[in-house]
């Protein structure tokens, strides 16, 4: 019986490192893009703005929209539940259009799931891309212009090198959180770890399966305690 229970908890196990996986390929991109939206300084009306201007033209002159959309996308991101968010990926959609446009079956749910995990994580990944990016000291980029260095050079090889170094420790944190986060994907319907384990329960009565899935999960982070671990002795350098 417990070989039986253990393949059956590998198999919702692969499921969940599957979410885990496909979530940071997709979501650790989309957040540098989502945090260079937040930080844009575009101002299509910057040059309606004068000293004798009524307020709300001084208003409309300092208006960034783009930083001002992404801003409004990433707060209703983080204020509202992952879970939620899951419901609404996947029966909304169907809702308004009238068909499923994930596909049916187990595989439709996971793509469903995985939007929605990589939407969430790229906002959350976007504000501490953002806060390394902005502890940066202004005067190294300063002193990259004086040196003759682009914009791309100075934020490739001054800022973003820094700012690995400062997000590695709240990344880890976000990074195990995912981790836990992906047992929220079966309130859909995904045969995911905890899902795997909870079958025993429904169907055999079978408690023990249940917190058996605990030794996955400690197993898993703490491969990555040791990985994050290893990954901040290696960025060291960049202590003065």
């Amino acid at each position: 019986m417990f070989w039986t229970v253990t393949r059956t908890l590998l198999e919702g196990f692969g499921t969940t490192v599957q979410i885990f996986a496909l979530t940071l390929v997709f979501a650790l991109p989309l957040g540098l893009v989502v945090a260079a939206g937040s930080m844009s300084k575009w101002a299509p009306f910057r040059g309606l703005g004068r000293a004798d201007s009524p307020a709300w033209i001084k208003a409309l002159a300092s208006l960034r929209p783009i930083s001002a959309l992404v801003d409004l996308v990433v707060w209703v991101i983080r204020g509202t539940p992952l879970m939620l968010q899951l419901y609404v990926m996947f029966y909304v959609p169907g809702m308004v259009t009238g068909t499923n446009p994930w596909g049916s079956g187990a595989q439709g749910r996971i793509t469903a799931t995985l939007v929605a995990f990589v939407i969430n994580y790229a906002c959350y990944f976007s504000v501490i891309y953002r806060g390394g990016i902005q502890g940066v000291p202004q005067g190294q980029r300063e002193a990259g212009e004086v040196l003759g260095m682009t914009r791309g050079q100075i934020f490739f090889k001054v800022t973003l090198l820094q700012m690995v170094k400062r997000v590695v420790p709240p990344m880890s944190n976000e990074i195990i959180t995912l981790v836990k986060d992906t047992s929220l994907a079966n309130t859909i319907g995904v045969v995911e770890l905890i899902r795997a384990g909870e079958t025993f329960r429904t169907n055999g009565g079978l408690i023990w399966p249940f917190f058996y899935t605990a030794v996955f999960y400690l197993a898993f982070v703490g491969l990555l305690t040791i990985l994050f671990n290893l990954l901040e002795k290696k960025l060291s350098y960049f202590r003065v």
